[in-house]
Protein backbone atom coordinates (compact mmCIF):
# COMPACT_ATOMS: atom_id res chain seq x y z
CA UNK A 1 0.00 0.00 0.00
CA UNK A 2 2.99 2.34 0.71
CA UNK A 3 6.42 2.36 -0.32
CA UNK A 4 9.71 4.03 0.51
CA UNK A 5 11.72 6.34 -2.29
CA UNK A 6 14.91 7.65 -2.01
CA UNK A 7 15.75 11.17 -3.07
CA UNK A 8 19.21 12.58 -3.09
CA UNK A 9 21.83 12.84 -0.11
CA UNK A 10 19.66 9.98 1.40
CA UNK A 11 16.53 11.47 1.88
CA UNK A 12 13.68 9.02 1.77
CA UNK A 13 9.77 9.73 1.03
CA UNK A 14 6.78 7.45 1.82
CA UNK A 15 4.47 6.94 -1.48
CA UNK A 16 1.09 5.83 -1.60
CA UNK A 17 -2.63 6.55 -3.01
CA UNK A 18 -5.09 7.87 -1.33
CA UNK A 19 -8.94 6.45 -1.05
CA UNK A 20 -9.61 9.10 -3.56
CA UNK A 21 -7.22 7.55 -6.05
CA UNK A 22 -4.81 10.74 -5.92
CA UNK A 23 -1.28 9.73 -5.38
CA UNK A 24 0.51 11.20 -1.82
CA UNK A 25 4.03 12.09 -0.79
CA UNK A 26 5.20 12.20 2.83
CA UNK A 27 8.68 13.36 2.68
CA UNK A 28 10.91 12.26 5.57
CA UNK A 29 14.09 13.87 4.73
CA UNK A 30 17.39 12.14 6.42
CA UNK A 31 16.23 8.91 7.91
CA UNK A 32 18.15 5.21 7.84
CA UNK A 33 16.08 2.64 6.32
CA UNK A 34 14.74 0.99 9.49
CA UNK A 35 12.84 3.70 10.74
CA UNK A 36 11.76 4.23 7.38
CA UNK A 37 9.90 0.88 7.27
CA UNK A 38 8.67 1.78 10.99
CA UNK A 39 6.80 4.99 9.74
CA UNK A 40 5.60 3.35 6.46
CA UNK A 41 3.94 0.59 8.95
CA UNK A 42 1.84 3.24 10.32
CA UNK A 43 1.19 4.69 7.70
CA UNK A 44 -0.36 1.88 6.01
CA UNK A 45 -2.34 1.65 9.58
CA UNK A 46 -3.70 5.06 9.83
CA UNK A 47 -4.29 4.46 5.51
CA UNK A 48 -6.29 0.96 6.53
CA UNK A 49 -8.23 3.00 9.09
CA UNK A 50 -9.36 5.72 7.03
CA UNK A 51 -10.31 3.16 4.12
CA UNK A 52 -12.38 0.96 6.26
CA UNK A 53 -13.69 3.76 9.29
CA UNK A 54 -12.28 1.72 11.72
CA UNK A 55 -10.16 2.90 14.66
CA UNK A 56 -6.39 3.54 14.43
CA UNK A 57 -4.79 0.11 16.09
CA UNK A 58 -3.62 1.19 19.68
CA UNK A 59 0.02 0.43 18.60
CA UNK A 60 -0.26 3.61 16.30
CA UNK A 61 -2.26 6.15 18.11
CA UNK A 62 0.67 5.62 20.99
CA UNK A 63 3.13 6.27 18.17
CA UNK A 64 1.35 9.21 16.92
CA UNK A 65 0.91 10.60 20.13
CA UNK A 66 4.73 11.25 20.55
CA UNK A 67 5.37 11.67 16.97
CA UNK A 68 6.78 15.38 16.21
CA UNK A 69 4.87 18.03 14.99
CA UNK A 70 6.59 18.24 12.08
CA UNK A 71 5.66 14.82 11.37
CA UNK A 72 2.43 15.44 11.95
CA UNK A 73 2.26 18.25 9.91
CA UNK A 74 2.96 16.28 7.02
CA UNK A 75 0.55 13.30 7.91
CA UNK A 76 -2.20 16.10 8.23
CA UNK A 77 -1.53 17.45 4.85
CA UNK A 78 -1.53 13.96 3.61
CA UNK A 79 -4.84 13.81 5.24
CA UNK A 80 -4.07 10.63 7.07
CA UNK A 81 -4.89 12.60 10.04
CA UNK A 82 -6.92 15.71 11.08
CA UNK A 83 -4.68 19.49 11.07
CA UNK A 84 -3.24 19.46 14.29
CA UNK A 85 -4.61 22.62 15.98
CA UNK A 86 -1.68 24.92 16.78
CA UNK A 87 -1.80 27.43 19.30
CA UNK A 88 -0.28 29.96 19.29
CA UNK A 89 1.75 32.36 22.43
CA UNK A 90 -1.12 35.09 21.64
CA UNK A 91 -4.06 33.18 21.39
CA UNK A 92 -3.31 31.31 24.99
CA UNK A 93 -2.57 34.72 26.65
CA UNK A 94 -5.78 36.26 25.02
CA UNK A 95 -7.75 32.94 26.70
CA UNK A 96 -5.92 32.56 29.62
CA UNK A 97 -6.66 36.55 30.88
CA UNK A 98 -10.38 36.04 29.65
CA UNK A 99 -10.59 33.06 31.63
CA UNK A 100 -9.39 34.90 34.88
CA UNK A 101 -11.50 37.68 34.26
CA UNK A 102 -14.47 35.51 34.35
CA UNK A 103 -13.38 33.89 37.51
CA UNK A 104 -13.83 37.49 39.30
CA UNK A 105 -9.94 38.17 39.99
CA UNK A 106 -9.60 41.90 40.81
CA UNK A 107 -8.85 44.56 38.53
CA UNK A 108 -5.61 45.47 39.72
CA UNK A 109 -4.15 41.90 39.00
CA UNK A 110 -5.79 42.03 35.74
CA UNK A 111 -3.60 44.98 35.17
CA UNK A 112 -0.74 43.25 36.33
CA UNK A 113 -1.09 40.36 34.09
CA UNK A 114 -1.90 42.15 31.25
CA UNK A 115 1.47 44.08 31.49
CA UNK A 116 3.26 41.24 31.13
CA UNK A 117 1.37 39.52 28.47
CA UNK A 118 1.49 42.65 26.45
CA UNK A 119 5.17 41.93 27.01
CA UNK A 120 5.16 38.36 25.93
CA UNK A 121 2.84 39.12 22.89
CA UNK A 122 5.31 41.53 21.70
CA UNK A 123 8.55 38.87 21.37
CA UNK A 124 6.61 35.69 20.64
CA UNK A 125 3.07 36.17 19.68
CA UNK A 126 3.11 34.59 16.61
CA UNK A 127 5.15 31.60 17.63
CA UNK A 128 3.42 27.91 19.00
CA UNK A 129 3.12 28.25 22.57
CA UNK A 130 4.68 24.88 22.55
CA UNK A 131 7.86 25.58 20.63
CA UNK A 132 8.95 27.91 23.78
CA UNK A 133 11.92 27.07 25.06
CA UNK A 134 14.52 27.91 28.00
CA UNK A 135 16.51 29.98 26.16
CA UNK A 136 13.34 32.31 25.31
CA UNK A 137 12.72 32.50 28.54
CA UNK A 138 16.48 34.42 29.17
CA UNK A 139 15.70 36.18 25.79
CA UNK A 140 12.40 37.56 27.66
CA UNK A 141 14.51 38.27 30.85
CA UNK A 142 17.11 40.10 28.78
CA UNK A 143 15.14 42.17 26.70
CA UNK A 144 13.37 43.66 30.12
CA UNK A 145 16.44 44.36 31.52
CA UNK A 146 17.86 46.34 28.48
CA UNK A 147 14.53 48.58 28.83
CA UNK A 148 15.57 49.42 32.27
CA UNK A 149 13.31 47.85 34.56
CA UNK A 150 13.79 47.38 38.27
CA UNK A 151 14.87 43.91 39.22
CA UNK A 152 11.83 43.98 41.62
CA UNK A 153 9.50 44.25 38.12
CA UNK A 154 11.32 42.17 36.15
CA UNK A 155 11.01 39.36 38.93
CA UNK A 156 7.48 39.68 39.38
CA UNK A 157 6.72 39.18 35.59
CA UNK A 158 9.06 36.51 35.28
CA UNK A 159 6.80 34.88 37.94
CA UNK A 160 3.89 36.20 36.24
CA UNK A 161 5.04 34.62 33.01
CA UNK A 162 5.99 31.18 35.02
CA UNK A 163 2.45 31.19 36.27
CA UNK A 164 1.12 31.23 33.02
CA UNK A 165 2.78 28.40 31.52
CA UNK A 166 1.99 26.94 34.28
CA UNK A 167 -1.54 27.06 33.44
CA UNK A 168 -0.72 25.85 29.76
CA UNK A 169 0.62 22.71 30.79
CA UNK A 170 -2.31 21.91 33.22
CA UNK A 171 -4.37 22.67 30.03
CA UNK A 172 -2.10 20.24 27.94
CA UNK A 173 -1.31 23.33 25.91
CA UNK A 174 2.33 22.11 26.48
CA UNK A 175 4.04 19.12 28.60
CA UNK A 176 6.57 20.61 31.20
CA UNK A 177 7.18 24.42 31.97
CA UNK A 178 10.09 25.82 29.78
CA UNK A 179 10.23 28.37 31.85
CA UNK A 180 11.13 26.66 35.08
CA UNK A 181 14.10 28.25 36.03
CA UNK A 182 13.92 31.51 34.29
CA UNK A 183 14.50 33.57 37.52
CA UNK A 184 15.83 37.14 38.84
CA UNK A 185 16.83 38.19 42.13
CA UNK A 186 14.40 40.39 43.19
CA UNK A 187 15.91 44.05 44.21
CA UNK A 188 16.16 45.41 47.72
CA UNK A 189 12.85 46.40 49.02
CA UNK A 190 14.32 49.01 51.25
CA UNK A 191 15.35 51.25 48.27
CA UNK A 192 12.09 52.32 47.16
CA UNK A 193 10.78 52.78 51.15
CA UNK A 194 11.48 55.79 53.30
CA UNK A 195 10.96 56.24 56.79
CA UNK A 196 8.62 59.24 57.26
CA UNK A 197 8.91 60.90 60.68
CA UNK A 198 5.94 61.77 62.85
CA UNK A 199 7.05 65.59 62.26
CA UNK A 200 7.38 65.29 58.75
CA UNK A 201 3.93 63.52 58.75
CA UNK A 202 2.49 66.06 61.09
CA UNK A 203 3.61 69.65 58.93
CA UNK A 204 2.67 67.56 56.10
CA UNK A 205 -1.48 67.17 58.03
CA UNK A 206 -0.86 71.04 58.39
CA UNK A 207 -0.67 71.69 54.87
CA UNK A 208 -3.42 69.69 54.01
CA UNK A 209 -6.79 71.53 51.92
CA UNK A 210 -9.73 69.53 54.21
CA UNK A 211 -10.64 67.45 56.83
CA UNK A 212 -11.13 64.26 54.54
CA UNK A 213 -7.34 64.79 53.11
CA UNK A 214 -5.76 65.51 56.63
CA UNK A 215 -8.00 61.45 57.87
CA UNK A 216 -6.33 59.96 54.48
CA UNK A 217 -2.68 60.99 55.84
CA UNK A 218 -3.81 60.45 59.18
CA UNK A 219 -5.05 56.60 58.45
CA UNK A 220 -1.94 55.42 56.20
CA UNK A 221 0.57 56.91 58.83
CA UNK A 222 -1.04 56.41 62.30
CA UNK A 223 -3.08 53.28 61.58
CA UNK A 224 -1.38 51.45 58.57
CA UNK A 225 -4.68 51.61 56.67
CA UNK A 226 -4.16 51.21 52.43
CA UNK A 227 -4.91 53.70 50.47
CA UNK A 228 -6.87 54.24 48.35
CA UNK A 229 -8.59 50.44 48.69
CA UNK A 230 -9.14 49.95 52.40
CA UNK A 231 -9.80 53.84 53.24
CA UNK A 232 -12.23 54.41 50.61
CA UNK A 233 -14.26 51.40 51.60
CA UNK A 234 -14.56 52.46 55.49
CA UNK A 235 -18.50 53.70 56.85
CA UNK A 236 -18.87 55.18 59.91
CA UNK A 237 -20.53 51.83 60.75
CA UNK A 238 -16.94 50.69 61.22
CA UNK A 239 -16.29 53.08 64.25
CA UNK A 240 -16.60 51.29 66.99
CA UNK A 241 -15.90 54.65 68.96
CA UNK A 242 -16.98 52.67 72.77
CA UNK A 243 -14.61 50.10 72.31
CA UNK A 244 -11.90 52.13 70.78
CA UNK A 245 -11.59 50.09 67.52
CA UNK A 246 -11.85 50.33 63.74
CA UNK A 247 -13.15 47.78 61.51
CA UNK A 248 -11.09 47.74 58.68
CA UNK A 249 -12.78 46.29 55.31
CA UNK A 250 -9.82 44.80 53.10
CA UNK A 251 -10.75 43.80 49.44
CA UNK A 252 -7.36 43.15 48.68
CA UNK A 253 -7.93 39.94 50.69
CA UNK A 254 -10.86 39.31 50.57
CA UNK A 255 -10.69 36.71 48.06
CA UNK A 256 -8.97 34.85 50.17
CA UNK A 257 -11.31 34.57 52.85
CA UNK A 258 -10.38 37.70 55.28
CA UNK A 259 -13.02 40.47 54.55
CA UNK A 260 -11.98 42.91 57.20
CA UNK A 261 -9.31 43.46 60.12
CA UNK A 262 -10.06 45.00 63.64
CA UNK A 263 -7.59 47.73 64.58
CA UNK A 264 -6.94 49.60 67.60
CA UNK A 265 -8.26 53.54 67.03
CA UNK A 266 -4.98 54.90 67.98
CA UNK A 267 -4.89 58.33 69.71
CA UNK A 268 -2.77 59.67 66.95
CA UNK A 269 -5.92 58.88 64.58
CA UNK A 270 -8.70 59.64 66.86
CA UNK A 271 -9.10 63.39 66.76
CA UNK A 272 -8.86 63.41 62.77
CA UNK A 273 -11.41 60.65 62.41
CA UNK A 274 -13.93 62.68 64.98
CA UNK A 275 -13.29 66.14 63.02
CA UNK A 276 -14.72 63.88 59.85
CA UNK A 277 -17.63 62.77 61.65
CA UNK A 278 -18.62 66.29 63.03
CA UNK A 279 -18.95 67.29 59.67
CA UNK A 280 -20.19 64.76 57.82
CA UNK A 281 -23.18 64.87 56.17
CA UNK A 282 -26.73 64.03 57.87
CA UNK A 283 -27.10 60.04 56.61
CA UNK A 284 -23.69 59.71 55.09
CA UNK A 285 -22.92 55.96 55.17
CA UNK A 286 -18.92 56.19 54.04
CA UNK A 287 -16.57 58.22 56.17
CA UNK A 288 -14.94 59.75 52.64
CA UNK A 289 -17.34 61.61 50.14
CA UNK A 290 -18.97 59.16 47.70
CA UNK A 291 -17.74 60.98 44.85
CA UNK A 292 -14.29 60.22 45.88
CA UNK A 293 -15.05 56.18 45.71
CA UNK A 294 -16.89 56.64 42.55
CA UNK A 295 -13.88 57.88 40.91
CA UNK A 296 -11.90 55.29 42.31
CA UNK A 297 -14.29 52.61 40.37
CA UNK A 298 -13.06 53.34 37.31
CA UNK A 299 -11.41 51.09 34.42
CA UNK A 300 -8.16 50.66 36.26
CA UNK A 301 -10.08 50.18 39.71
CA UNK A 302 -8.30 51.95 42.68
CA UNK A 303 -5.84 53.40 40.32
CA UNK A 304 -8.31 55.68 38.81
CA UNK A 305 -8.80 57.61 42.09
CA UNK A 306 -5.04 59.99 41.11
CA UNK A 307 -4.43 60.40 44.48
CA UNK A 308 -0.41 60.69 43.86
CA UNK A 309 -0.79 64.37 42.47
CA UNK A 310 -2.30 66.06 44.71
CA UNK A 311 -0.16 64.50 47.14
CA UNK A 312 2.94 65.34 46.20
CA UNK A 313 1.62 69.06 46.02
CA UNK A 314 0.72 68.90 49.18
CA UNK A 315 3.96 67.52 50.04
CA UNK A 316 6.04 70.32 48.67
CA UNK A 317 3.50 72.99 49.81
CA UNK A 318 4.85 71.58 53.60
CA UNK A 319 8.53 72.33 52.20
CA UNK A 320 9.17 68.55 52.50
CA UNK A 321 10.72 66.24 50.18
CA UNK A 322 8.63 63.68 48.72
CA UNK A 323 9.51 60.12 49.59
CA UNK A 324 9.08 57.14 47.39
CA UNK A 325 5.85 55.21 47.05
CA UNK A 326 4.30 57.94 49.14
CA UNK A 327 1.04 56.06 50.73
CA UNK A 328 3.22 52.59 50.96
CA UNK A 329 6.35 54.72 52.94
CA UNK A 330 3.71 55.73 55.46
CA UNK A 331 2.07 52.34 55.97
CA UNK A 332 5.40 50.80 56.22
CA UNK A 333 6.50 53.41 58.63
CA UNK A 334 3.56 52.58 60.58
CA UNK A 335 4.38 49.44 61.02
CA UNK A 336 7.77 49.85 62.06
CA UNK A 337 7.17 52.10 64.36
CA UNK A 338 4.46 49.43 65.36
CA UNK A 339 7.23 46.69 65.57
CA UNK A 340 9.63 48.31 67.90
CA UNK A 341 6.33 48.19 71.09
CA UNK A 342 4.09 45.34 70.43
CA UNK A 343 4.60 41.81 69.20
CA UNK A 344 4.92 41.87 65.36
CA UNK A 345 2.27 38.49 65.38
CA UNK A 346 0.42 41.29 67.00
CA UNK A 347 1.36 43.62 64.34
CA UNK A 348 0.76 41.91 61.26
CA UNK A 349 -2.69 40.83 62.30
CA UNK A 350 -3.58 44.56 62.43
CA UNK A 351 -1.82 45.83 59.54
CA UNK A 352 -3.55 42.39 57.33
CA UNK A 353 -0.26 41.01 55.88
CA UNK A 354 2.33 38.32 57.65
CA UNK A 355 5.87 38.34 59.66
CA UNK A 356 7.82 37.21 56.50
CA UNK A 357 5.85 40.03 54.13
CA UNK A 358 6.06 42.97 56.95
CA UNK A 359 10.35 42.13 57.31
CA UNK A 360 10.89 41.51 53.88
CA UNK A 361 8.68 44.92 52.50
CA UNK A 362 7.32 47.19 55.45
CA UNK A 363 9.95 47.16 58.25
CA UNK A 364 13.21 48.96 58.99
CA UNK A 365 14.75 50.32 62.09
CA UNK A 366 13.52 53.88 63.10
CA UNK A 367 15.92 56.55 64.31
CA UNK A 368 14.16 55.79 67.80
CA UNK A 369 15.95 52.64 67.84
CA UNK A 370 19.28 54.07 66.54
CA UNK A 371 19.30 56.50 69.27
CA UNK A 372 18.48 53.82 71.69
CA UNK A 373 21.54 51.72 70.46
CA UNK A 374 23.87 54.34 71.19
CA UNK A 375 23.55 54.34 75.00
CA UNK A 376 22.39 50.89 74.64
CA UNK A 377 24.72 48.02 76.96
CA UNK A 378 24.26 44.55 77.42
CA UNK A 379 23.78 43.11 81.05
CA UNK A 380 26.46 43.11 83.50
CA UNK A 381 26.28 39.25 83.39
CA UNK A 382 26.41 37.79 79.63
CA UNK A 383 27.66 34.51 77.95
CA UNK A 384 26.84 31.71 79.70
CA UNK A 385 26.34 32.97 83.03
CA UNK A 386 23.42 35.32 81.68
CA UNK A 387 21.30 31.75 81.79
CA UNK A 388 22.79 30.25 84.65
CA UNK A 389 19.99 32.49 86.69
CA UNK A 390 17.63 30.61 84.71
CA UNK A 391 18.80 27.30 84.61
CA UNK A 392 18.98 28.18 88.85
CA UNK A 393 15.41 28.87 88.81
CA UNK A 394 14.03 26.13 87.46
CA UNK A 395 16.09 23.57 89.36
CA UNK A 396 14.87 25.31 92.48
CA UNK A 397 13.78 22.83 95.05
CA UNK A 398 11.85 23.73 98.19
CA UNK A 399 13.28 25.30 100.98
CA UNK A 400 15.58 23.37 103.60
CA UNK A 401 14.40 21.44 105.98
CA UNK A 402 14.12 22.64 109.72
CA UNK A 403 17.18 22.32 111.59
CA UNK A 404 17.87 18.71 113.26
CA UNK A 405 16.68 16.90 110.99
CA UNK A 406 17.87 13.90 108.80
CA UNK A 407 17.21 13.39 105.19
CA UNK A 408 17.66 9.73 103.91
CA UNK A 409 18.12 9.63 99.96
CA UNK A 410 18.04 6.62 99.29
CA UNK A 411 17.18 6.73 95.46
CA UNK A 412 18.64 5.51 92.48
CA UNK A 413 22.06 7.71 91.06
CA UNK A 414 19.73 8.54 87.70
CA UNK A 415 17.49 10.51 90.44
CA UNK A 416 19.79 11.62 92.71
CA UNK A 417 20.31 15.00 91.12
CA UNK A 418 16.62 15.74 91.03
CA UNK A 419 15.89 15.60 94.77
CA UNK A 420 19.09 16.35 96.01
CA UNK A 421 18.02 19.38 98.87
CA UNK A 422 19.47 22.66 99.56
CA UNK A 423 21.99 22.26 102.64
CA UNK A 424 20.58 24.01 105.60
CA UNK A 425 22.26 24.31 109.03
CA UNK A 426 23.09 20.89 110.92
CA UNK A 427 21.43 19.10 108.76
CA UNK A 428 22.33 15.24 108.82
CA UNK A 429 22.23 13.93 105.03
CA UNK A 430 23.05 10.00 104.58
CA UNK A 431 23.21 8.67 101.57
CA UNK A 432 23.31 5.51 100.49
CA UNK A 433 26.89 4.24 99.94
CA UNK A 434 28.45 2.57 96.61
CA UNK A 435 31.07 0.46 95.47
CA UNK A 436 33.34 1.89 93.70
CA UNK A 437 33.65 -0.55 90.52
CA UNK A 438 30.95 1.36 87.94
CA UNK A 439 27.33 1.80 88.09
CA UNK A 440 25.90 -1.01 89.12
CA UNK A 441 23.84 -1.80 91.35
CA UNK A 442 25.85 -3.03 95.49
CA UNK A 443 25.31 -6.16 96.52
CA UNK A 444 22.70 -7.75 98.96
CA UNK A 445 25.83 -7.46 101.56
CA UNK A 446 27.13 -4.43 101.30
CA UNK A 447 26.90 -2.26 104.58
CA UNK A 448 24.97 0.70 105.29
Amino acid sequence: MATIGNDTNGRKRILFVAPDGSRKTIRLGKCDKKNAEAIVRHVENLLASKMSGQPVPRETAAWLANAGEQLKDRLARAELIEPVQTMTVADFLNQWQDNKKAAGHKIASMVAWGQTATELTKLFGNRAIASLTHADGEKFRATMQNRGLRPTTISKRLGHSRQMLEDAVRLAHITVNPWTHVRQRSGDQSERRAYVSLDQIQQVIEHCPSVHWKLLVALARYAGVRVPSEAFSLTWGDVDWERGRLNVPSPKTEHLGKTHRVIPLFPLLRPYLEEAFDQAIEGSVYVFPEQWLKRAQGPRGWANANLRTTFEKIIRRAHVEPWPRMFHSLRASCESDLAQSFPLAIVTKWLGNTPSVALRHYVDPTDVAFDQALVWQPKAKSGTESGTPVAQKAAQQPDAMSCNETIDLTQSVANQEDMQHPASCDNYIVFQHMEAAGIEPASRGTSR
